[in-house]
């Protein structure tokens, strides 16, 4: 939803940037990779050691790298199904580290929102299944109220207010997410049923 309204803009922002790095010898599959494991990486570093605040900014700057390496692609005509699948997989990669670090220390302290954090969790890979599956079979599945882009803003900026002290935001980020997570399954089913029929 976010994604889509706001793709636009942002591309036309980042293309010389993307100009810049294909010329310095950068390809879209490294920016992958250094955006996907870096995120990881930072966040398995920080949050699970529970450094929030560094956390949320050191990991998200590595998920601005997501915006570059499409962009990348097509104004270099490279895009390619391996590329594509790179990026995804990566892309699940990274949601699992972040929310798999943010778990693992609130588990250090016994915190009653473990159960809700790992749901998250599993409402995130749901959402990419369904869309994958779907279209293995050819339907079309995009949409719902919290695609990746709403649901890692609302991750990091619950993350990063927890840092600054505000304990509180991150049981109302992660209730919501739990909520939006799960009525996006929802509407990816109802669109995979209509697009089956």
């Amino acid at each position: 939803m976010l994604q889509r309204s706001i793709k636009a803009p942002v591309t036309r922002v980042i293309t010389p940037l993307c100009h810049g790095l294909l010329k310095a010898g950068i390809t879209p599959n490294v920016m992958s990779a250094l955006g996907g494991l870096g995120s990881a990486a930072s966040a398995i570093l920080l949050f699970g050691t529970g450094h929030f605040f560094a956390g949320t900014i050191v990991t998200t700057l590595f998920v601005l790298f997501d915006l570059l390496d499409g962009t990348m692609a097509r104004i270099s005509n490279t895009s390619s199904r391996w590329g594509a699948l790179l990026d995804s997989t990566l892309d699940r990669v990274s949601d699992a580290a972040i929310l798999g670090s943010v778990t693992y220390w609130l588990s250090k302290s016994n915190d009653r929102l473990v159960p809700v954090v790992l749901a998250v969790l599993i409402l995130g890979s749901l959402i990419s299944y369904i869309k994958a599956r779907a279209e293995g079979l050819d339907i079309e599945c995009n949409g719902g109220i919290a695609e990746r882009t709403e649901r890692l803003i609302i991750i990091l900026v619950a993350t990063g207010l927890h840092g600054l002290g505000l304990n509180f935001v991150l049981a109302i980020g992660f209730w919501a997410l739990f909520a939006l997570s799960f009525i996006t399954v929802v509407q990816r089913l109802v669109i995979v049923y209509k697009g089956s029929r």
